[in-house]
């Protein structure tokens, strides 16, 4: 059955790129598929497990656009998951399937579909696969624009949970009003206004939960939350402020306690004649927010807080990432100045130079609002400088201090302070030739201590690229972690395969952070979009 299921899909998107050449009635017909295969290895030194001959994650998808209806299916088949993904993504199905209705402004959907209110402290459904994240709502979404600048949103559903879509019912209108769209002064001043509100509700039946053999709790079976903001744009100028709250929700995640949640955020920025400034506060306590209150995983919530850290791209720099925090709550801040010395000036040399540097710091709170609890959580401070050496010639350097308080974020490890050096090197060899290279040191007294790390990308445009690196532990366990990688890119199709091996750790975007297990052996990856 599944086999025939394969051979269907393929049929169909055979027929669907043919249809969408053609574009026939007004109907657009696209897609894409994702598949990512391992052939693992045993490795007792990374502790690398051979756990099948092939594991796959698989996706594809197809939408259909129109001047009224707009529909869209995924088909994803991880019946062999990838390492990391086998607890919870193991199996295959099509766990999404939508159709919209547009008629003027307003759009009414059907199905799955995902949402972010505000800047989704109390709403935020989206799909990041390297995550494993895809929390859905089954269910309907209406969106309306009834006047010029108003913005409605209403919705329920079920949320999805990996192959289930189970825990409450999930509720929510949001709406944003822009105040410059109707104040004609504002708009002659350079100056944009808007406002917006949200309100999101958890319906989930009561279950046996008990504090000890004799004493049940109590739960409540709503649960709501409410968000309101505010942004205010001039000229180069820019302020967001926002605050949530939540009522009781006793969750596995605080511990089964009644107090609410809350949090709060205050952002500043400003970005002219090559000068920008970013300032940022947040303050979170008890903002676990899930459609169901025994649940884990990274699938099961509603919301989101953004960590306020710098989402580093450099293997090294990114091997302590940060995760918020969301049920002890923290103190979070960052700030971030850049600029753009011009070409021919005495800084900026004869190609410009651009220098950015950033700091971020979370902290543990206390129940008085404007105290800090005693534990740091986190704290990134690194400096940037990219300047262009001669036309064929770019470099980026990087330096970056970092404290990561690995009991906190991992359950034990202690405070690690770490230093990291990196030079990154765009070499253009010829006219459709360029060799990338780059060198990171990493420098601790704690945990694994030192990591090197050296990686050479050569591009052939405009098909061809080939990549080998390396990080290697010299500090306690002398391991290498070893990669090669040759890419090919033809139309809309890339192919890359690979071998080597991958180090077990927290990969982390925004914030949220999944367990990867150590993996070892040949990889091939294939993408495209028609």
């Amino acid at each position: 059955m599944k086999r025939t299921l394969l051979i269907v899909f393929s049929l169909t998107i055979s027929i669907l790129h043919i249809g969408a050449q053609e574009e026939q009635k007004g109907i657009t017909l696209s897609g894409s598929i994702q598949s990512d295969v391992l052939l693992p290895q045993d490795d007792e030194k990374i502790g690398a497990k051979k756990t099948g001959d092939l594991l796959t994650n698989t996706y594809v998808d197809l939408q259909m656009q129109s001047k009224h209806v707009d529909a869209g299916a995924r088909l994803e088949y991880l019946e062999h998951p990838l390492p990391g993904f086998e607890n919870d993504f193991k199996g295959w199905g099509i766990p999404s399937l939508w159709v919209k209705g547009k008629l003027g402004n307003n759009e009414f959907t059907l199905g799955t579909f995902y949402e972010q209110f505000g800047s989704g402290f109390i709403l935020r459904t989206y799909e990041e696969r390297s995550l494993g994240i895809d929390n859905s709502l089954l269910g309907a979404r209406l969106q309306a624009k009834p006047l010029k600048g108003v913005v409605l949103k209403f919705l329920s559903g079920k949320q999805r949970h990996y192959w289930k879509w189970d825990g409450g019912l999930v509720s929510g209108a949001d709406a944003e009003v822009a105040l410059d769209e109707w104040i004609s002064k504002l708009r002659q001043h350079d100056t944009r206004l808007s406002l917006g509100a949200s309100w999101v509700n958890k319906y989930e039946k009561d279950e046996d939960i008990f504090v000890d053999p004799t004493h049940r709790l109590n739960l409540p079976k709503y649960v709501n939350a409410w968000d309101v903001r505010t942004t205010l744009n001039r000229g180069p100028w820019g302020i967001l402020a926002e605050y949530a709250q939540k009522t009781q929700d006793p969750s596995f995640d605080n511990d089964y306690t009644y107090d609410p949640g809350h949090v709060a955020m205050l952002s500043g920025s400003y970005s002219e004649n090559g000068l920008s400034i970013l300032v940022q506060a947040k303050r979170s306590e008890n903002m676990s927010f899930r459609s169901k209150r025994s649940m884990l995983g990274t699938s099961s919530f509603i919301n989101h807080l953004p960590a306020f850290t710098l989402d580093h791209t450099y293997a090294l720099a990114a091997l302590y990432p940060y995760a918020t925090q969301l049920a002890d709550g923290e103190w979070a801040y960052q700030a971030e100045v850049g600029y753009n010395f011009k070409r021919k000036t005495t800084l900026g040399g004869k190609y410009g130079m651009n220098v950015k540097l950033n700091y971020s710091y979370v902290r543990a709170i206390q129940h008085a609002w404007l105290k800090w609890g005693e534990d740091t959580y986190y704290q990134d401070l690194n400096v940037q400088v990219t300047r262009r050496l001669t036309r064929d010639v770019k470099l980026n350097m990087m330096y970056m201090n970092q404290r990561y308080n690995k009991t906190v974020i991992e359950g034990e490890g202690g405070m690690i302070h770490s230093d990291i050096f990196v030079a990154d090197a765009m070499f253009q060899i010829a006219h459709s030739t360029k060799l990338r290279t780059e060198l990171q040191y990493l420098t601790t007294k704690q945990d694994e201590r030192d990591w090197a790390f050296a990686l050479a990308e050569l591009s052939l445009a405009p098909h061809w690229m080939i990549t080998v690196s390396d990080m290697w532990n010299c500090g306690v366990t002398d391991t290498h972690y070893y990669q090669g990688l040759v890419t090919y890119n033809i139309g809309s199709h890339r192919i890359q395969a690979g071998y080597g091996r991958t180090r077990a750790g927290y990969n982390c975007s925004g914030g949220v952070c999944r367990y990867v297990p150590a993996t070892k052996g040949f990889t091939l990856s294939y993408n495209y979009n028609f």
